[in-house]
């Protein structure tokens, strides 16, 4: 996966089409090809590319299909390639930030897609998103309590018993799909803003027996714009610490 990774970005169209999405996700087929001198057909030839080395997702919104970037693989590259190479203080300079364009009248788009492959049946993924001693261990030390009921309240506590987020479950599939609102409560910038959305999809992998696909999405930010910032940076290390726990049993920090 490495290796299709920094092939993906060798190319300097490819590396083109990640900065545009970077400036602005969640963009169409025909936005993209305005930033390329080339045929529609070679513009869909290097996002396939992309996407399959699942440094882009997409979502089909109405007869438009959107183009996200994804920054799970590329946080992996660099916990995998950089960070253990530099001093902790460098992160702030790799990490990805998107600022994502205001939705408009006519399509509701969702403004953060990640994706991440697990080696992990939806039945252990489930789990692990909803055991306290699991989330503990790679959810920034969070510890999640909640019946699990539709229209119930979840709390995740930090480590001192404090509430570092809240909210409620909208929709609960086990162990394909949960919705919860979210209102991350640990920050000052962050506690006094509305609840957004997450929505976790989990799907077994059409090509790979014993993998599954993991779609978070994060919606309903308007009135959460700082909510927004910190998890856009946040999720990806959710992920990434989600797959190295199941895949390794240990802890992302202890790599």
């Amino acid at each position: 996966m490495d290796n299709d990774i920094f092939k993906s970005i060798a190319d300097p169209s490819r590396r083109t089409l990640l900065d545009v999405l970077y400036e602005s996700d969640g963009r169409t087929l025909n936005e993209l090809c305005k930033h390329l001198d080339m045929s529609r057909i070679g513009v869909m030839k290097h996002l396939k590319i992309l996407e399959g080395s699942g440094l882009i997702s997409t979502r089909k919104i109405g007869r438009e299909k959107l183009h996200y970037l994804n920054s799970v693989p590329l946080r992996q590259i660099y916990e995998r390639w950089v960070s253990k190479y530099t001093e902790p203080w460098t992160i702030g300079l790799t990490q990805l930030k998107s600022d994502l364009e205001s939705e408009t009248a006519m399509i509701q788009k969702p403004q953060m897609v990640n994706r991440i492959l697990i080696k992990a049946t939806p039945e252990e993924i489930w789990y692990a998103l909803t055991e306290p001693s699991m989330t503990s261990k790679y959810w920034y030390n969070g510890s999640i309590q909640s019946d699990w009921k539709k229209g119930s309240p979840y709390i995740i506590y930090n480590q001192e018993g404090g509430v570092q987020a809240k909210g409620e479950l909208l929709q609960v599939e086990p162990p394909h799909k949960l919705v919860m609102t979210w209102q991350l409560l640990s920050l000052v910038e962050t506690a006094e803003e509305k609840a957004s959305c997450l929505t976790w999809e989990i799907e077994p992998n059409s090509e790979i027996a014993g993998v599954t696909l993991v779609t978070v999405i994060h919606d309903n930010t308007e009135a959460s714009p700082n909510t927004a910032q910190v998890l856009e940076n946040g999720l990806p290390v959710v992920l990434s610490g989600m797959k190295t726990l199941l895949e390794t049993g240990r802890m992302l920090k202890e790599e």
